[in-house]
């Protein structure tokens, strides 16, 4: 079984900075993609970011030039640095990894329960 497991959420003061973490356990052959989505109340959840194995990363347009997405193949570790946060960036924070379990199984995703970031005015 894989599991990932968020942590770093909390609460923060607008302009204050935030460091997300993502680790990805169990049956793991191969990490893809990982990313970091979000969902605040009443809304759906959306792409925040997102880095293949290879480090080639995207972002959402909300969020360019104050979030930074990273990864640690070696940990199975996928990082969101948060920087200038905004009050409208409060949300539950959700890690996402395209997990191939096994060398002849195909890739699935894989979600983390998330973590909930809210920032205060």
């Amino acid at each position: 079984q894989v599991q990932l497991v968020e942590s770093g959420g909390g609460l923060v003061q607008a302009g204050g900075s935030l460091r997300l973490s993502c680790a990805a356990s169990g049956t793991i052959f191969r990490i893809n993609t990982m990313g970091w989505y979000r969902q605040a109340p009443g809304n759906r959840r959306e792409l925040v970011a997102a880095i293949t194995s290879g480090g080639s990363t995207s972002c959402a347009d909300s969020v360019k030039g104050r979030f930074t997405i990273s990864r640690d193949n070696a940990k199975n570790t996928v990082y969101l640095q948060m920087n200038s946060l905004k009050p409208e960036d409060t949300a539950v924070y959700y890690c996402n990894a395209d997990i191939r379990v096994r060398l002849i199984s195909n890739a699935k995703d894989y979600w983390g329960k998330g973590t909930l970031v809210t920032v205060s005015s």
